[in-house]
């Protein structure tokens, strides 16, 4: 701390009163105080009567003049207290020529808030009894004798700018355990000491030294707390030892047995067990850290280790190590003599016979920035000669190790507060004003249900209509019933073959929903299968009922409008998006996305997904702006904040990544993924002290993480275990941009096998999964799947399905399977951040964190590695380096699900079609999925269907409808079934495909192909229109199709 250049001020210590006091002789004692600092004595206080109720008014003053630029000094004034003793007179004897005193007790004045700025303070200081003083209380309840102490300055010690400026650094030495049996004394007097000099720019360091420790036994505990003891000797009273409200409260540490077994029969001038510890200070330099504190190592003092680990040869017990011992034998801190070449860099410990200890700080020696601990290893040293050090040995063999903490009053380096950094970035990202409120509730659910089936009761009667015409529709009661019955079943067969029939329940899906939440409030998974057939039982009855109240209100005049379109749902369209990107068909791609966000502009998960997308095209700026439109939604969203620091790091913004960086961490200090970004932007800032506490912080998160998933693993299977490390799980998200990151489940979905209708058989599943999801869904947690492609099309990205297919469980479990198979090892921060980078298409980002997971130590080149790394090589279409990357993956493991998938996507991708129908064959045999299923049975169909496979293409477009219906899923079984000439199925199926995306040119070419082939004009004319005005733009197709009209003799009005 700096010090004043101001002359001495005196410092005033007055005691006032004594409180429940006792002595020796009589029920009223005479007693007086004599004040003591530094050792010397401030003076005595007048001689007073003891009343019989054991109060004493002292008013007794005594002072010392502080003056920093010699004697008393402010470190003085930090760590040496006032000692008020208390002394009384015997009456005399007599006799007697002199009186006779007897020491009652000892109080202690910490006098640090003097450095705080006070300028006078109050306390009462008990009064710790000596020995066999009176002053022992004979209970517990027995209050404890205390004097009242006034201190008191004309004007602060410190100014204001002084104590801002300055710091308070406080060392306590807890113990030194598992020291070598020969410490245990069998001749001379043992005096243990450790000794640490603190480095003082442009001064003389500052040594701090630990005296008269004490040498337990073996298997004796150290209580906790136990209070924290001064650094001075001769202090009478044991209770003044303590110093006030300070305590060691740590945690346990086991304690070796040891004996003295080999006595020393040393001079008693010369040093023995002379040990060293080095301690790492940088982690005191990171933001916001004020205390160090663990347990280090002790390591022989050697002259040429401990120079080429410090880089000075200066001993603070050899160098300076006699003079220290014989001012010991009397008490007192005395500074070391100096001597040139001086380390900044040494802490040492001492005995008298003496058993030494120095320990080093080394705040440039630090382990990888991944693994780095925030207490440093610090050995402790032992030298008798310099070059070898037999007694120092009995350290390493004893696994001795010291406890130490290091405190400083404030930070070093400063932390920004949480409300700062908020502030910082509602400046750069105000946040959008709240959505004006919406009314609901049951009456308009209801209402909306009215209306949707008003709206489907005149699509339908509109069909009808074209159907039969409106004069038979007026004709009424005068038809028989088996024409009525005629119409009905057709009229069900339109509807089932145009897609309308499914359209109509998806409208009508929704106001149900909202039926269920706002009138029967139920938003809950059902606890058995007898609840859940009660529930739709009773809501069946009350819907009907509503439909015919609807019905009722709907006069036949009023019955008018357009079919109303089909609606896709979010999940849907996010699918269809990714579809586009596969197939290069980026405008398509960015339809899908804007059509989400225009649905519902308030869906941050929609403007982070649009943001990916800008990042894959390498629409930097326009990324940036989605990131940030869904940040102002969600100023705490941990995904939105990282992905902005993202973005500004690629755009060199560099002050504005690192306010988004910090205030994720501040938010959710346990985000790994949060930690490590920091990490890697103070490491492209070449701030390596701060780069090492992000990394060191994300490294513990992990590991906290992976040690709480190991016992709620060994919890579900009925037993608790105490474990140190273990796999990692988490828990999965609701969705790609849940808080929870990195993290999916992997899904096993048993599937009933397809039954004579298609469509049937799909549209039942949706309903039957709901009930029997906890039967056939079995999910194990893993890493996030997510791993993002380019242009290349390679695929490892989580593929969304229908909402109606998960309502019992995550979305997730359903969504998002493991990307990386069964064999699956511990993820390291940079692999998890890897997996984040990767999702958003931030490939710019994974080079550098793909360099860092090569050299960690927990992480290296494995199966996961060689993936990523294939996946990047892949985006630039460098196939040949991806081919290598995929051969050193397959070598790791060989039964990974994601290596033939991705080999599968290599070849396809690559034109070798063979090898990719290997690939692909061989992923969808394996037990657990891929984590790209959708795409493989995508590519493996079109494989099928260009070798004229059709019954095992049909297999496999099946199996993707089922998984998450698309239109190409939908439009590959289409064409399968209709080369295999079911054409009723391959009607249905293409009606499907035309239903989720009309905009397909092939999918209204086999339209027009079934239509010719069923003999309907019409329709062939039509659909052939459609395949004209889209350009298709397979030539073959548009040959056959003109080759079919041809034979049938219409299709195409041209003619």
């Amino acid at each position: 701390m700096e010090q004043m250049s101001s002359t001495g001020r005196p410092v005033q210590i007055t005691v006032t009163d004594g409180y429940d006091l006792k002595g020796f002789k009589g029920e009223t004692p005479v007693t007086f105080i004599r004040a003591e600092f530094n050792q010397m004595v401030l003076g005595d206080s007048a001689k007073v009567m003891v009343s019989a109720e054991g109060t004493a008014k002292y008013n007794f003053t005594s002072s010392f003049e502080f003056n920093p630029e010699g004697g008393i000094t402010l470190d003085d004034i930090a760590h040496k207290p006032v000692f008020l003793t208390m002394t009384e007179v015997l009456p005399k004897e007599k006799k007697q020529k002199d009186e006779k005193t007897l020491i009652l007790g000892q109080a202690v004045v910490d006098l640090l808030p003097l450095l705080e700025g006070e300028s006078s303070f109050e306390t009462m200081a008990p009064l710790h009894p000596v020995p066999g003083s009176p002053l022992e209380p004979l209970r517990s309840s027995v209050k404890q004798c205390s004097l009242e102490v006034k201190v008191f300055v004309a004007e602060p010690l410190l100014t204001t700018a002084q104590i801002l400026g300055g710091n308070l650094l406080k060392v306590t030495l807890e113990a030194a355990y598992s020291v070598p049996e020969s410490f245990i004394p069998v001749g001379p007097l043992q005096n243990y000491m450790v000794g640490l000099q603190v480095p003082s720019v442009g001064e003389k360091d500052y040594s701090i030294l630990f005296k008269n420790g004490t040498l337990k036994l073996g298997g004796e505990r150290e209580p906790v707390p136990r209070p924290k003891k001064w650094p001075i000797a001769n202090i009478l009273a044991p209770g003044a030892n303590n110093i006030p409200d300070a305590f060691i409260i740590g945690g346990p540490y086991e304690e070796e047995d040891g004996e003295l077994n080999r006595p020393e029969a040393d001079d008693e001038s010369q040093l023995s067990f002379h040990g060293v510890a080095y301690v790492n200070m940088v982690p005191l330099l990171y933001p916001g850290v004020k205390r160090i504190r663990g347990a280090f190592h002790v390591y022989p003092y050697l002259d040429s280790t401990v120079y080429e680990k410090t880089k000075c040869s200066f001993s603070l017990f050899r160098d300076t190590g006699h003079n220290l011992v014989q001012n010991n034998k009397i008490g007192g801190i005395n500074s070391p003599l100096s001597k040139p070449a001086v380390s900044k860099n040494v802490k040492e410990d001492k005995t008298v016979k003496e058993k030494d200890i120095e320990g080093k700080p080394r705040p440039g020696d630090m382990q990888p920035p991944s693994i780095k601990s925030q207490s440093s290893d610090t050995p402790l040293e032992v030298e008798p000669p310099l070059s070898h050090n037999p007694e120092g040995q009995q350290y390493v063999e004893a696994g001795t190790y010291i406890v130490l903490e290091i405190q400083l009053d404030k930070a070093l380096v400063p932390k920004r507060m949480p409300e700062e950094l908020a502030r910082r970035v509602k400046e750069m990202i105000p946040p959008r004003p709240p959505l004006t409120r919406r009314t609901g509730g049951a009456q308009k659910a209801v209402s909306d249900y009215h209306m949707q089936v008003k709206n489907i009761s005149r699509a339908i009667l509109d069909e009808y209509h074209r159907m039969f015409g409106k004069q038979v529709a007026k004709l009424g009661s005068d038809m028989d019933s088996e024409t009525l019955e005629e119409q009905k079943c057709q009229l069900n067969y339109e509807l089932n073959c145009s897609g309308k029939y499914f359209a109509f329940k998806e409208q009508l899906k929704h106001a149900v929903v909202r039926i269920v939440r706002e009138k029967y409030l139920k938003t809950t998974s059902f606890e058995s299968q007898e609840e859940l057939q009660t529930f739709i039982s009773e809501l069946y009855v009350f819907l009907v009922d509503q439909m015919h109240v609807a019905l009722n209100q709907t006069m036949p005049g009023d019955i008018q409008g357009t079919v109303p379109t089909i609606y896709t749902s979010s999940e849907q369209l996010r699918l269809f998006a990714f579809e586009a990107e596969v197939n290069e068909n980026f405008e398509m791609a960015a339809v899908y996305y804007e059509e989400r966000l225009v649905r519902e502009p308030q869906n941050l998960e929609h403007w982070l997904d649009y943001g990916a997308f800008c990042l894959l095209t390498e629409d930097n700026i326009k990324a940036q702006e989605c990131f940030q439109k869904a940040l102002s939604l969600n100023q705490n969203h941990i995904q939105s904040l990282l992905l902005c620091g993202v973005l500004a790091v690629l755009m060199e913004n560099y002050e504005q990544a690192e306010i988004f960086f910090e205030d994720a961490t501040c938010l959710e200090p346990t985000n790994v993924v949060a930690w490590t970004l920091l990490g890697l932007y103070y490491e492209i800032q070449n701030n390596d002290i701060r780069m090492e506490m992000a990394f060191h912080e994300a490294f513990k998160q992990l590991q906290a993480r992976m040690l709480q998933a190991q016992i709620m693993k060994q919890r579900s299977i009925g037993t608790v275990e105490y474990i140190e490390e273990g796999g990692k799980v988490e828990e999965s998200s609701l969705g790609p941009w849940g808080i929870t990151n990195g993290s999916s489940a992997t899904a096993i979905k048993v599937e009933a096998p397809a039954g004579p209708s298609i469509l049937d058989d799909f549209l039942e599943e949706s309903s039957k999964l709901q009930s029997d999801s906890r039967e056939h869904i079995i999910s194990t947690q893993s890493q996030d799947p997510t791993i993002s492609q380019k242009p290349s099309n390679i695929l490892l990205k989580e593929m969304p399905v229908k909402k109606e297919t998960s309502k019992c469980q995550d979305s997730s479990t359903v969504l998002y399977p493991s990307p990386y198979g069964v064999s699956q090892t511990p993820a390291t921060i940079f692999m998890e951040t890897i997996r984040f980078l990767m999702k958003v298409n931030a490939v710019q980002y994974v080079q550098r964190v793909l360099a860092h997971e090569l050299l960690c130590p927990q992480g290296g080149p494995s199966c996961e590695y060689y993936l990523v790394l294939a996946q990047t090589h892949l985006l630039k279409k460098d196939f040949t380096k991806a081919e290598e990357c995929l051969q050193q993956a397959a070598q790791m493991d060989y039964l990974n699900p994601n290596v033939w998938g991705v080999k599968g996507h290599l070849y396809f991708l690559s034109g070798n079609h063979a090898e990719a129908k290997a690939c692909y064959e061989r992923t969808i045999s394996f037990v657990v999925d891929a984590s790209e299923m959708h795409f493989i049975f995508l590519r493996l169909g079109q494989i099928y269907l260009e070798e004229k496979e059709y019954e095992k293409a049909k297999k496999t477009y099946l199996q993707a409808c089922k998984r998450s219906p698309s239109c190409l899923t939908w439009l590959g079984l289409g064409i399968a079934c209709y080369r295999l000439e079911e054409f009723t199925e391959a009607e249905d199926a293409l009606s499907e495909a035309n239903a989720l995306n009309n905009y397909n040119a092939e999918v209204w070419a086999y339209l027009a192909l079934v239509s010719l082939k069923a003999g309907r004009q019409l329709e062939a004319e039509q659909a052939y229109k459609y395949t004209m005005k889209l350009k298709l733009k397979d030539e073959t197709l548009l040959a056959e199709i003109h080759m079919v009209q041809e034979t049938v003799g219409f299709g195409n009005p041209s003619f």
